[in-house]
């Protein structure tokens, strides 16, 4: 994402993250491995939600995401990604609004 932009001014975000996406269904069959998917992708801005993805099984490793967003005043944009063994990781950027 940008780490400036204008008021009112519209921007392109874009977010990847590494994650392996293991479905448990392997050549060995179904349900061998523990399933480790990511369910739920979250962005909030100014302390408001303003996206929220609940993620399909089906979705490939190392998802990636991109959304507009208008830029208000300056704050963090605070991406959240929790995964099937309650891991959640947390990525925080500022967006300076001149």
């Amino acid at each position: 994402m940008p780490a400036t932009a204008q008021a009112g001014e519209t921007i392109k975000i874009r977010s990847a993250i590494q994650h392996p996406m293991i479905t448990g269904h392997t050549d060995a069959g179904p349900n061998v491995a523990p399933r480790k998917i990511i369910h739920t992708f979250a962005v909030a801005y100014l302390g408001a939600e303003v996206l929220r993805v609940d993620v399909a099984p089906g979705i490939a490793a190392n998802p990636f995401f991109a959304f507009n967003l208008r830029a208000r005043s300056s704050g963090d944009v605070v991406f959240t990604w929790i995964d099937d063994t309650g891991e959640v990781i947390v990525e925080t950027r500022q967006l300076t609004v001149t």
